[in-house]
């Protein structure tokens, strides 16, 4: 039954899209045409020229939303994810439609009329998502369109969910009790109370009729795993398993199917398919941009530094990067040419090994210009954690905890971290919980917001020496 219901929602969705992308198009239309917002000046088109293209709106943003998983059921997914998802979705829409436009019409269609479209079109999915969203949270808080739950196990992952799905009534997920092992003394689950043992699940089901079955055992029970499992598989229940991994989850978790065997993937990179594309082409068009716009600064810097002292103009280290690969990060010296034939040494507040210029530069960050280079490259990224050296991270992998995970991402001209007071002679601690921060939470428009805090807050840091 519900999962008949699903259906009928997604379906409810789907055709609440498409008839908001085609009235998006035909209201850019009048925007444009009827209204006139901006003066036509090149003659008005004939209505019926646009609302030909009516069916082709609808059909490739339902097309594009379907296979990007926009009507999958989405209770446990939060907002933001979802919204990110509308967007994906409506910009590789947008594009083929105007990729399709151009390529099979000799009629080339008003760009105001795009750009209205594109508009209205994402903030009418984005607004109609939501609302009908919130309706529906607002139905399971009162009780309506429930799925009732049985738990089966025990330990930190169970009591974790079991307290979640208390907190969050809105999501629609009841649990109406657990089941635990024969010789455990646990009375409740979280909150929930235990209904019996492992050998009751099948009379359980029978008598209770959950929705589904979550099993998550505590690693020292799964030699019972195999047969809870039997005792379930003939009961017609959906049910879901928790791996038992919830502490070694840091960046975050996902299942992958692989010819019908389900793959637990643990901190996975969570910069992928067209989010990944998108940062590389800003990292590429930015980058270019700023070595030719500031090539006079460059080529003036490169001089100061060759008259100031003896030695090379670039200084080039190894520094650690993505999945834990080296490269030759590029800066201005701004130290004696002899500064590390002792070996690598950490930098500190008024280091004798600077040069008078190099005090200058580390100080407005002028000396890490060069590394634009290294993110034209693809080497380094824009945004994300600050590259290292291999000598420091040796040492730093074993004393901070999930300090390895920051080489989950490109290596970043400037970072979260950064922009919150948090480089130079800092705490590390906290510079890697930034890092991480970032990672789990990286989005196309959080990069834009780091990038924007750093030109924000100026280059000057008291803390670069």
């Amino acid at each position: 039954m519900l999962k008949r219901y699903q259906h009928i929602v997604g379906g409810v969705f789907r055709v609440v899209d498409a008839a908001v992308v085609g009235a998006a198009w035909l209201a850019a239309y009048w925007l444009r045409f009827d209204l006139e917002v901006v003066s036509v000046t090149k003659g008005i088109p004939p209505f019926e020229t646009y609302a030909a293209l009516l069916p082709l709106v609808m059909i490739l943003w339902s097309t594009v939303l379907a296979s990007m998983g926009a009507y999958r059921p989405r209770r446990m997914l939060r907002r933001t994810h979802e919204i990110q998802l509308l967007i994906r979705a409506h910009s590789l829409a947008l594009l083929l439609f105007i990729a399709l436009t151009y390529v099979f019409s000799e009629y080339r269609y008003s760009r105001a009329v795009m750009a209205a479209f594109a508009g209205l079109s994402v903030a009418g999915l984005l607004g109609f998502r939501i609302a009908l969203r919130n309706a529906l949270r607002i139905a399971r808080a009162r009780g309506w369109n429930l799925r009732h739950v049985l738990l089966v196990g025990e330990g930190p992952t169970m009591d974790w969910l079991a307290a979640r799905l208390k907190k969050y009534p809105e999501l629609g997920f009841r649990a109406m009790g657990a089941v635990v092992a024969a010789d455990s003394p646990t009375k409740s689950v979280g909150g929930v109370p235990v209904l019996g043992v492992f050998e009751d699940i099948g009379r359980l089901i029978g008598e209770k009729r959950p929705d589904q079955v979550v099993i998550s055992l505590p690693r020292a029970q799964y030699p019972q795993l195999d047969a809870l499992l039997t005792r379930i598989s003939d009961e017609g229940v959906e049910v879901k398993l928790i791996p038992d991994v919830h502490e070694f989850v840091t960046v975050g978790c996902e299942v992958e199917e692989f010819e019908g065997l389900p793959i637990v993937n643990l901190n996975g990179s969570p910069m992928e398919g067209w989010g990944m594309v998108l940062k590389r082409a800003t990292d590429f068009s930015l980058s270019l941009g700023a070595l030719v716009l500031l090539s006079p600064l460059l080529l003036l810097l490169a001089i100061a530094v060759k008259l100031g002292s003896r030695g090379p103009v670039i200084f080039r280290q190894k520094r650690m990067g993505l999945d834990g690969r080296t490269f030759e990060m590029l800066k201005f010296r701004t130290m004696r040419a002899d500064a590390e034939t002792g070996g690598s040494a950490w930098t500190v507040e008024n280091d004798p090994r600077r040069t008078a210029l190099g005090t200058f530069l580390r100080t407005t960050s002028l000396d890490e210009l060069p590394q634009l280079w290294n993110v034209f490259r693809g080497q380094m990224s824009l945004v994300g954690p600050r590259p290292e050296q291999p000598y420091f991270v040796q040492q730093f992998k074993t004393r901070i905890p999930h300090y390895m995970l920051r080489h989950k991402v490109k290596a970043g001209l400037t970072g979260w971290a950064q922009v919150n007071g948090w480089r130079g002679d800092t705490s590390l601690d906290r510079r890697i919980e930034c890092d991480l921060y970032y990672i789990r939470n990286w989005s196309y428009s959080l990069d834009w917001k780091i990038i924007f805090l750093t030109v924000w807050k100026g280059f000057v840091n008291r803390n670069a020496y």
